[in-house]
């Protein structure tokens, strides 16, 4: 499957031509392209970033190693804020840590009323973001360089903050095995136990988020317990989680504040 992958690739096809046209030889270039990543392959590069693009809530987003690769559970977090983003409503949405732009991206178009915000501290993620909505959502999100919070505007809060940060241990062994190894650890990894940027998110994002707000985060499979707790010592409330296609708690809603009545 990789390999077909990749040739498909190599030659700017798709799967119906590879069967179609099964004893066309392969002209010298398209021959070393393919040979080229087969090779890369071999070495445990990951796929995404060969082809330069990954699937993500049934559409093609562009992927570069500046960039987490977009993976199924993280389709989890979407259909968790569709649910709190009423169609044809308008709401204020933030997405922290952007990277590739997915979520924000996939929010905007399956919610076209509502404003979204993009935040990623790293340039070069914020470039392939701003790509893809080119692409995708021309015109419909606000992209800003932001370690975190720091550069919002509290007098502009917003109805939902979403997340998908680090939440891995910098001293998990996966992070030295499978894909893993290729893709930005800055995305990965978040202190001893995987939670320093989930705490600094949860502190801050009570000042930005509006009354009846909600914060929405993915973590790890195992840390659901811990992100309640740290949430309940941070005054949240609501305090719930979603399962994925797994079986696992991989997802954590809450709100700040007041409710409306």
């Amino acid at each position: 499957m990789d390999a077909e992958i990749l040739l498909m690739h190599a030659l700017g096809v798709n799967r119906s031509y590879l069967r179609a046209w099964p004893e066309r030889a392969l002209q010298e270039t398209a021959l070393a392209r393919f040979e080229q990543a087969v090779g890369l392959r071999q070495k445990g590069h990951p796929i995404a970033y060969l082809i330069g693009e990954r699937e993500f809530w049934s559409r093609r987003f562009i992927v570069t190693p500046d960039v987490l690769i977009p993976r199924p559970a993280s389709e989890l977090l979407v259909e968790q804020a569709l649910e709190l983003l009423k169609e044809h409503q308008p709401a204020e949405l933030l997405d922290l840590g952007t990277g590739s732009g997915v979520l924000a991206i996939t929010l905007a178009v399956e919610r076209p009323k509502i404003s979204v915000t993009a935040i990623d501290h790293a340039p070069e993620a914020l470039e392939i973001a701003r790509q893809n909505a080119e692409r995708i959502a021309p015109n419909k999100i606000c992209f800003i360089l932001s370690n975190w919070l720091e550069a919002c505007d509290p007098k502009k809060p917003f109805d939902l903050i979403v997340s998908n940060p680090p939440y891995i241990s910098d001293q998990d062994p996966h992070l030295t095995q499978g894909d893993l190894r290729f893709e930005p650890r800055r995305a990965l990894a978040s202190g001893k136990e995987g939670l320093d940027d989930l705490r600094i998110i949860m502190r801050d994002a009570r000042k930005y988020l509006k009354p009846h707000g909600s914060l929405l985060l993915e973590h790890g499979y195992r840390q659901a317990p811990q992100v309640a707790a740290l949430l309940q010592q941070f005054g949240y409330r609501a305090i719930t989680h979603a399962k994925d296609l797994e079986g696992h708690w991989r997802c954590t809603m809450a709100r700040y504040g007041t409710s409306p009545t």
